[in-house]
């Protein structure tokens, strides 16, 4: 089936399948280059990814790889947009006439046109769309004769649509008809006798659904489909406008209700099943949907549609040009893949995760490779072009999504029709992992979140010169808790949002064990997601009721496709981030950063003075590379209603934060009022924690997402690097 993509603007990139491995696991590199020179390509191993000079700028160290040397240069195109392949080789066998059917809720129904239903042979086609003027019924043979209603569709209404061919009468017929029981508009038009004219049935072996499958793919529907079908009679229109359609001359008819978390649609009269590429968004409400009823595992027969999107993207699909088999012994943490031709460069991180069956290190720091993920390529809405001085100046990562958006956006962005990302994959390219990726690109600092952020982590460990080991969060949830049997202190580093339940599992049972954990981030165990049961690598978000959130599910559609859980926070699944980490979210402002005040206690309790030890300071972290403080942008804080254990010690809290700080949603019930009771800028702070549990399993948390970005400030001599050598020598005892 022809597929013609796009290759991309960036002149060489590239991306990793998988993320992650352990020791005898293989890394698959897939390139794509706009030069007819060859590419050179070594591995490295990333320590700092901060580019800013007034730091310790990019570090890396080269490592041998039997995959370092030259390769030919190679453009590959990837295919964004959603729709879906049958097989229909018998299909019109018998058939002289034909009707195509559907139910639709387009979201852009103007501008191009759409594609419904495509059905093509070698030599004819016979395509039920939208017109480029938005005429929901349209109807086009063999590209050369169409017929159209003429009355646009509204966009985000349900509509019957309908277009057949009548051999005996030679009439072409399309028709509208807006659910429940409005106005019908039906248009004719009679082929006269010249070729072409007419539809060849009997060629008709394709069924495209939601996209033009000839010349190439083209045309994406925007917006739900429900229950396409198929007739090899002409249906007449009050067939159509009745609440059930016909079974009379039906041999095909794809009920989305069935199958949901999977790839596959099921064509319940003809068995003609088909699949369906770049993750269209399923458990999503039709046009019976009534309310009754939030989940579709209760009601799945009022959950048929399918929302299809010109933008979707997936899997690129690109050949891999070369691999890396990862050595016994090879030393875990992260790397990538640097890659040169010419000026062009790249470098395609990976991670290299403890082997298994070996004494772990003392240290073992969760890579929070999910919320990567799902943050991958997020075209910020505040980006400046301006950003790109600095990126210049500090010789940064030159690339940013918000100008490369043809690469496919993160679950923090909408598609082209205003609907919310909801599915995100590690399986193309990612600019914003990249070492040296700037995510703000101004104010006083160095403006880095995620992998970057987290790299001031490992600079930090290999400057102490503190065994660690790392995994990432695909092998927590696939290991559970064993993947963190026999370390003495779990470590996340600033952001780890994104979770599935076993991941949580996973980490509340090394803690019962007597598990020591130090959290190390803000906003974190925040968001529920879900993967693919079928396709490695895909991550769903239903960003449901509450929460602060780039887009808000619709009504209805809460519920996880992949796994059929609600989908949303974890604190509204009944498991608020403070019964983990003893603090959860609690405000949000702009990338900036303030300090911690000691409390009095902190200095005389013996209990908890060994944190502090060699730090007489009652201002901590009123300084760092993010947001010029370690108290900063998302704040955590303690609340023994939502879990934060009796017993826990809160050792320092936050102040004096800008007025740019609010509180978050799910704390705030009025204008003037707040879930807790209590005046909303005494919650606008982050808590430092510590707690020790029954089992004797300790726990520090920073209720920061900035904290680690005060660690190599002054060149790691600095109370928060301090404060954190005190924490890990004790927890590693």
């Amino acid at each position: 089936m022809s597929k013609r993509g796009i290759p991309g603007s960036i002149p060489l990139i590239g991306y990793a399948d998988p993320l992650s491995g352990r020791p005898g696991d293989t890394i698959e590199f897939k390139i794509s280059s706009h030069s007819a020179a060859p590419y050179r390509a070594r591995l490295v191993r990333i320590i700092c990814a901060d580019p800013n000079p007034a730091g310790r700028g990019l570090v890396e160290e080269e490592v041998d790889a039997n995959f370092a040397g030259t390769y030919r240069s190679r453009l590959q195109s990837f295919a964004p947009g959603s729709h879906a392949e049958v097989a229909a080789r018998g299909m019109f066998r018998d058939a002289a006439s034909c009707s195509l059917v559907a139910t639709v809720w387009p979201t852009i129904p103007h501008g191009q046109r759409q594609c419904i239903i495509s059905c093509i042979g070698n030599e004819s086609s016979f395509d039920l769309y939208i017109d480029e003027n938005g005429c929901g019924a349209s109807l086009g043979v063999n590209v050369r004769t169409e017929v159209s209603t003429g009355e646009p569709l509204r966009e985000r209404a349900w509509y019957r649509i309908y277009a057949s061919y009548d051999h005996r009468a030679r009439e072409l017929r399309v028709c509208q008809h807006v659910l429940p029981d409005g106005d019908t508009r039906c248009a004719a038009k009679k082929i006269e006798g010249e070729i072409g004219c007419a539809p060849d049935l009997r060629q008709l072996d394709r069924v495209r659904i939601a996209a033009f499958a000839a010349p190439h793919t083209h045309g994406h529907f925007n917006g739900k489909i429900e229950s396409p079908a198929i007739f090899q009679i002409a249906v007449h229109r009050d067939e159509i406008t009745a609440e059930e359609l016909p079974q009379r001359g039906c041999v095909a008819r794809w009920n989305f209700s069935r199958a949901i978390s999977s790839t596959h649609i099921e064509d319940i009269v003809g068995g003609f099943n088909g699949e369906l590429i770049n993750l269209p968004a399923r458990a999503m409400t039709g046009s019976n949907w009534d309310a009754r009823e939030m989940c579709w595992r209760h009601a799945p027969q009022q959950y048929g549609a399918i929302h299809f999107h010109e933008d979707d993207i997936y899997d690129f699909g690109w050949q891999t040009d070369f691999s890396f088999t990862i050595p016994e012994n090879f030393r875990s943490g992260v790397y990538a893949a640097r890659i040169q031709c010419g000026s062009a460069q790249d470098a395609i991180p990976f991670f290299v995760c403890a082997a298994r069956g070996k004494p772990p290190a003392p240290v073992r720091v969760l890579a929070s490779t999910f919320t990567y993920t799902v943050y991958g390529n997020h075209a910020r809405p505040n980006f400046k072009p301006s950003w790109l001085e600095r990126i210049n100046a500090w010789n940064a990562y030159p690339w940013n999504p918000a100008m490369h958006r043809e690469y496919g956006l993160s679950t923090y962005n909408n598609h082209s029709d205003g609907s919310g990302i909801c599915h995100a994959s590690h399986r193309r390219p990612l600019l914003s992992m990249r070492p040296g990726y700037i995510t703000f690109g101004e104010g006083g600092c160095s403006g880095l979140r995620h992998l970057q952020a987290d790299s001031h982590l490992i600079a930090w460990l290999e400057q102490n010169q503190i065994d660690y080991d790392l995994i990432t969060d695909r092998e927590l949830h696939d290991d559970g808790a064993t993947a963190l049997d026999g370390c003495r202190a779990v470590v996340t580093g600033t952001h780890p949002e994104y979770h599935t339940a076993k991941m949580l599992d996973a980490l509340q049972s090394h803690r019962a064990r007597g598990g020591n954990l130090v959290y190390l981030g803000g906003n974190g165990f925040y968001w529920r997601i879900a993967l693919h049961p079928e396709n490695n690598g895909a991550i769903e978000i239903r960003r449901a009721e509450g929460g602060i959130r780039a887009w808000a599910a619709e009504p209805g559609e809460y519920y996880q496709a992949f796994d059929g859980n609600y989908g949303g926070m974890w604190r509204r699944n009944g498991r608020p981030p403070q019964l983990l980490a003893g603090v959860g979210f609690s405000a949000q402002g702009t990338f900036l950063g303030s300090y911690y005040r000691r409390r009095p206690e902190t200095f005389a309790d013996p209990d908890i003075a060994w944190i502090f030890e060699g730090i007489p300071d009652e201002i901590i972290g009123d300084f760092g590379f993010s947001g010029c403080g370690a108290a900063g942008f998302e704040l955590d804080r303690a609340d023994t209603r939502l879990g934060t254990p009796e017993d826990a010690v809160v050792l320092a809290s936050s102040e004096n934060h800008a007025d740019t700080f609010m509180l978050v949603p799910e704390e705030q019930l009025t204008h003037l009022t707040t879930l807790s009771g209590k005046p909303e800028q005494e919650l606008i702070r982050a808590d430092m924690l510590y707690h020790i549990n029954a089992r004797g399993g300790q726990l520090f948390s920073s209720g920061s997402i900035t904290f680690c970005g005060s660690l190599p400030f002054n060149g790691g001599d600095n109370n928060i690097s301090q404060l954190l050598r005190n924490v890990l020598r004790r927890f590693t005892r």
